[in-house]
């Protein structure tokens, strides 16, 4: 019966488009981040970068929800920023054309320096005998990421993907700090729709929401 629920395909969409954009572009950004930061030859530097990116890990959902609402408001520095390049300031929190991107783009700021720790330890294994002959051989920088880098990285992103597909869909914290009535339709997913029906109204149907959060 769920499928034939009016708003149920559209919180399932809802549901899939941020928990798929969030594993594929964290993963992504990790990966970028990792190969960058091992570039580096600035250990100082290195260092203070990684601690940097790493920390919005253990920030809890609620402290990033007032720091985008700061940063987005109507009078906040995003819209400040673009009203020096003559842009009219944007309502980005009660749009629903940019609320799934502002809650995707925070899970990937919060969570990609935290998965890139792996992907650093991981390239600090391969063997710079590798770099050597392969830059004696005329190999530039992308050509060394593209055959030795990446290929040494593939069982360890393929192992953080498995892992992070068993919380893909956590999506509760992140959405429903940030969600609101004017964005209802693109920001309602399975576990907020659950907690609505459950605790947001005076009849609650435990048998359903059971049936929607088994689901």
């Amino acid at each position: 019966q769920l499928f034939i629920l009016p708003d149920f395909r559209q919180i399932m969409t809802n549901t899939v488009v941020i928990a798929v954009c969030k594993i594929v572009i964290g993963m992504v950004a990790a990966v970028a981040f990792a190969v960058l930061l091992n570039e580096c030859r600035n250990v100082r530097l290195k260092r203070m970068v990684q601690t940097a990116v790493y920390l919005p890990h253990f920030l809890s959902w609620v402290i990033l929800a007032v720091m985008f609402s700061n940063l987005l408001s109507y009078t906040g520095v995003i819209n400040s920023l673009l009203g020096l390049f003559g842009i009219e300031p944007q309502m980005f929190l009660v749009n629903n054309k940019w609320f799934r991107t502002i809650v995707i783009l925070g899970d990937v700021w919060k969570e990609f320096g935290y998965n890139a720790v792996v992907y650093v330890a991981a390239m600090t294994a391969i063997d710079p005998g590798l770099y050597e002959a392969a830059q004696i051989d005329g190999a530039n920088r992308w050509k060394r990421l593209i055959y030795i880098t990446l290929p040494a990285l593939a069982n360890t992103i393929i192992t953080v993907f498995i892992l992070n597909l068993a919380k893909v869909m956590n999506l509760f914290e992140s959405v429903f700090v940030t969600m609101n009535d004017a964005v209802v339709n693109v920001s309602n997913v399975l576990q907020t729709y659950v907690y609505r029906k459950t605790f947001g109204s005076g009849n609650s149907d435990y048998g359903y929401t059971t049936a929607v959060g088994l689901f």
